[in-house]
């Protein structure tokens, strides 16, 4: 047991996965917000929002890679 790896702890395993929805969720609501403030001010056209939650899914998939990048100690593999 002494010569275990301590990346393998179960729990890092849990808060990488919960750090992964919870800014996926976070980048698609501030989107859906930036997006309807567009909405709001610009033409009153929807097509904003769907705008605004594509960007904060780029962001989110960005984010994430950075997250999983940081946790793999920097790797390109």
């Amino acid at each position: 047991m002494s010569n275990s790896n301590p990346k393998d702890n179960p729990w890092k395993a849990v808060a990488l996965v919960s750090a992964i929805g919870l800014d996926m969720v976070v980048c698609m609501f501030a989107g859906y917000g930036l997006g309807t403030l567009v909405t709001k001010y610009v033409n009153h056209n929807p097509i904003w929002i769907v705008v605004g939650i594509m960007v904060g899914f780029v962001m989110g998939v960005l984010s994430i890679m950075m997250i999983i990048k940081k946790y793999t100690g920097g790797s390109n593999e």
